[in-house]
């Protein structure tokens, strides 16, 4: 198989409520890449396309050239900081409609196990893709809000006690410290600020395990960051996260290289 695509995040869904499986949207269909494990993938670089404007400028961050990165509301600091919402007060910030529609729903304050407990904040409706994508092997949830701003400011108080990033580099080996989301749950309980407090989860016991396509993980990374003339090829082993898994221990990170349109061969 060949085509040419324009580099998205892969979209993911669990089967048999565990069991990751992945798929990669191009212009006129999708490729299942379970299928592709274990096969030889080839990545030639063949420019860029904005996600925004679609025009062939070099990718900024998240996909989108400069300009549009600091002018869609999809890419504003609250997304990145939900504490930053304001859409609850009537107060835009790039475009109220938009912020409105996507902060002004449930949200959900989980904990989730990549390479360590962390806290996250994602929507109601992102559950549990936000997790797939952060290569997490189980995650509960703690909150549910009904707006961003909640959400945000509560993470903001638990990070305090628990971490917020993952090291995807142990992530990546599968490399995992143990960790019982539920205890931590509950000792993290008292730390939640009191505007929050009715959105605590207190009959939510239950975490969500999940199972990647995985043959093999590396023991040592090389990060592959498509750019200009630049091609790759070998054996894919798995896919975890956003990344792409190869026998010589390159990785791949579809979603950090959003907006990259490429030619992908599958033998």
């Amino acid at each position: 198989m060949q085509l040419t695509t324009v580099l998205k995040k892969m979209t993911s869904e669990l089967i048999n409520h565990h069991q990751v499986s992945y798929y990669l949207a191009t212009s006129d269909h999708f490729i299942n890449m379970n299928q592709a494990i274990n096969c030889k993938l080839s990545i030639d670089f063949k420019g860029c396309n904005c996600l925004n404007c679609q025009e062939d400028k070099k990718i900024y961050r998240q996909g989108f050239c400069y300009n549009c990165f600091y002018k869609s509301p999809s890419t504003a600091d609250w997304i990145i900081k939900p504490e930053l919402s304001k859409a609850h007060l009537a107060i835009e910030d790039r475009d109220l409609d938009y912020e409105k529609k996507v902060q002004l729903q449930p949200h959900i304050v989980y904990l989730a196990l990549s390479s360590n407990v962390k806290i996250g904040v994602t929507r109601k409706t992102q559950v549990p893709t936000r997790w797939i994508d952060q290569g997490a092997t189980k995650a509960i949830e703690i909150l549910e809000t009904p707006n961003r701003y909640l959400a945000g400011i509560t993470e903001v108080a638990l990070k305090k006690y628990v971490a917020d990033k993952t090291s995807w580099q142990k992530m990546l080996k599968n490399e995992i410290a143990e960790g019982d989301l539920l205890e931590e749950k509950e000792r993290l309980k008292q730390y939640i600020p009191a505007e929050a407090m009715a959105y605590f989860l207190e009959s939510q016991h239950t975490e969500t395990h999940i199972e990647y396509p995985v043959l093999e993980y590396p023991t040592s990374i090389q990060s592959l960051k498509i750019d200009r003339d630049i091609n790759y090829s070998g054996v894919l082993k798995g896919i975890k996260g956003q990344y792409l898994l190869f026998a010589d221990g390159t990785v791949f990170n579809i979603r950090g290289n959003e907006g990259c349109r490429v030619q992908l061969s599958i033998d």
